[in-house]
């Protein structure tokens, strides 16, 4: 529900065919439906006993770099400027990515000036842990990969397939955009979202006014069924795939318990979406 939560909002908010205040006060609603309805059923599935947990001592600072109070204001401002982000786009209508290289400098700043503060040793042994040695971290090989993905969408733009296949689905549908973006959204966890919404970009122009306007109701169900619609299967998120490496769960075992739950969870949302634009809100926010 955030145009910095995902991906695919991201690339929404950067075409310009949703805001942060519109996505924000529209999916907030049901993409908490859509957390809310599988816990629900979740709680009556699970048996057993938690182990109680022992407490701890407090962990020190020793083996630390920074102190306490260090660590927390790296922390709030890493954060915050995640969160600052909307609000520096909608005060300077500046590309997002300016924004996100005005936080980084902030961070940088700040992290430098803690280095300097600690005693040589110490210094020294932290050089590895500085942003300008993370830097050389950057994974290019995610990055080449967005990078193929968009520009053979824009190949498919160009000579016209997206545009023939938006229109056989508005035909296809009747221009129920509630069924299109929905089955997007069950597509996004077979097929990566990212190519997914980079080609409703291209199928679907921005219209001046209706569903396909800014804000409209097929871009923040487009949003929100690409985000959420993942969940449905063990490979259609990185949490997911990360999930079944650290806690060995097989795709059968969450097809069989967990899919048809975040099934019934993800169509809870687009129904509660729907009611709040046909009972509530009738224009966008």
């Amino acid at each position: 529900f955030s145009p910095i939560g995902d991906v695919t909002t991201i690339m929404l908010w950067n075409k310009g065919v949703i805001t942060a205040a519109g996505v924000i006060s529209e999916i907030l609603v049901p993409s908490l439906v859509s957390m809310v309805v599988p816990g629900l059923i979740m709680q009556y599935m699970l048996k057993g006993n938690l182990p109680e947990v022992v407490p701890s001592a407090v962990a020190s600072d020793a083996g630390q770099d920074f102190s306490g109070g260090q660590r927390k204001a790296v922390f709030v401002i890493g954060v915050g400027g995640l969160m600052f982000v909307p609000v520096f786009k909608a005060l300077t209508n500046l590309p997002p990515f300016v924004g996100i290289l005005l936080v980084l400098g902030v961070l940088w700043t700040t992290t430098e000036a803690f280095y300097r503060q600690l005693p040589h040793d110490k210094n020294h042994d932290g050089t590895q842990k500085r942003v300008a040695n993370l830097l050389h971290n950057i994974d290019m090989t995610t990055i080449l990969f967005f990078l193929g993905i968009l520009m053979a969408v824009a190949c498919l733009e160009e000579v016209g397939v997206l545009t023939a296949l938006g229109k056989g689905l508005n035909e296809t549908f009747a221009g129920n955009h509630y069924m299109v973006t929905g089955i997007i959204g069950v597509l996004s966890s077979i097929v990566d979202n990212v190519p997914l919404v980079a080609g409703c970009m291209g199928m679907y122009p921005l219209a001046p006014t209706g569903d396909m306007a800014v804000d409209g109701i097929f871009w923040q169900l487009l949003a929100y069924c690409a985000g959420v619609g993942g969940s449905m299967l063990i490979i259609g998120s990185a949490a997911g795939v990360v999930v079944m490496g650290l806690e060995k769960i097989t795709f059968g075992w969450y097809m069989k318990r967990i899919s048809w739950i975040a099934l019934v969870g993800y169509l809870a949302g687009i129904l509660s979406y729907w009611c709040i634009r046909t009972f509530i809100f009738t224009t966008p926010l």
